[in-house]
C-alpha cells in the first residue's frame, strides 16, 4: 500500500499527542503529501515544528469559529495544488465549563458554537474539498461513543457528534457519484488536549480499559492505521460508515465483572 502523489489536508493538530498528528505521521510514512492547518498563533508554535518534521510545504491558518476561514483556507490550497485526494477533519470544541453537570443547562450560545465548530465545519470543508477532488477522494472525520450513548460530562458534544455522524451519511450520498467517499472513525478515549477537557477523563480511561473487549484502550498508532485504510484505495468500496476503533468497548451492553 502506498499514497505516493496523493495530496491531502489535515485539520485539528494541537500537539504531537493529537489524533490528527497520529494520522498525519502514518499517512506521511506511506508517501502522502500533506498540508496542515493551525487555529491561531499560539497553536502555530506547536504545529510548525510538526509540519517541518514531515517536510510539509503548506501550513495554513484556519479557525472554524471565524466566518470565511474555511473558504479562505481552500483558496490558499488551490494556489498550491490543482487537485486534492483526501481530507482529515479532527477538530471539535465546546465550552469546557458546560461539559460539567447536566446537558439540560447548555446555553444557546454554546450549543450553536459547538455545533458550528464540531459539525458544520465538516460539511463546509466537504463542499470546498469535493470541488478539488477531480479524480475522486476520501473525506474522513472523527467521532466518539458519546454520539450514540450518554457519557458523563460529554453533554452538548454528544449532540454535535451525533449530528456529525449523520452528516457523514448524507455527504456520502451527495458525493458518491463523484467517487468521493465519506467516513468517520469513532475513536476510544485518548489522552489528548481535547480529551482532557472532559471533567472525569481519567475515570473514563479506566472504565473503558477495564470493560472493553480487549481490556485496554486504543493507541494513537492504531487510529493512524485505521485512517490509512479509510484514506487509501484499500477501502474504495467503503463509504457512509462509522468505523469504531475502541478495542471493542462499543459492543458491551453490561460489564461482566
Amino acid at each position: 500500500m502506498n499514497l505516493n502523489n496523493k495530496k491531502g489536508i489535515i485539520f485539528g493538530i494541537a500537539n504531537d499527542h493529537s489524533i490528527a498528528w497520529g494520522i498525519t505521521e502514518k499517512l506521511n510514512n506511506y508517501g502522502a503529501k500533506i498540508a496542515l492547518t493551525y487555529q491561531n498563533d499560539t497553536l502555530l508554535k506547536r504545529v510548525e515544528p510538526l509540519a517541518n518534521k514531515i517536510n510539509s510545504e503548506h501550513l495554513i491558518k484556519c479557525d472554524f469559529s471565524e466566518k470565511n476561514s474555511i473558504r479562505n483556507c481552500f483558496n490558499e490550497i488551490k494556489k498550491k495544488w490543482e487537485n486534492l485526494d483526501f481530507v482529515v477533519h479532527a477538530a471539535a470544541f465546546s465550552d469546557k465549563n458546560e461539559l460539567n453537570g447536566k446537558y439540560v443547562n447548555t446555553s444557546k450560545e454554546n450549543f450553536i458554537n459547538t455545533l458550528n465548530i464540531s459539525c458544520f465545519s465538516f460539511t463546509e470543508i466537504s463542499k470546498y474539498a469535493s470541488a478539488m477532488m477531480v479524480n475522486g477522494g476520501s473525506l474522513l472525520t472523527m467521532s466518539f461513543y458519546g454520539a450514540n450513548k450518554v457519557m458523563p460530562n460529554y453533554n452538548v458534544m454528544g449532540i454535535a457528534k451525533a449530528a456529525l455522524e449523520t452528516s457523514v451519511k448524507y455527504l456520502s450520498v451527495d458525493l458518491g457519484s463523484k467517487n468521493i467517499r465519506v467516513n468517520a472513525i469513532s475513536a476510544g478515549p485518548m489522552r489528548t488536549l481535547a480529551g482532557s477537557a472532559i471533567a472525569n477523563a481519567r475515570e473514563v480511561y479506566k472504565h473503558t480499559e477495564k470493560n472493553s473487549a480487549l481490556k485496554r484502550n486504543v493507541k494513537l498508532e492504531e487510529l493512524g492505521n485505521s485512517a490509512l485504510f479509510l484514506i487509501s484505495d484499500m477501502s474504495k468500496a467503503v463509504t457512509g460508515e462509522i468505523h469504531y476503533v475502541d478495542c471493542g468497548f462499543n459492543i458491551i451492553g453490561m460489564p461482566q465483572d
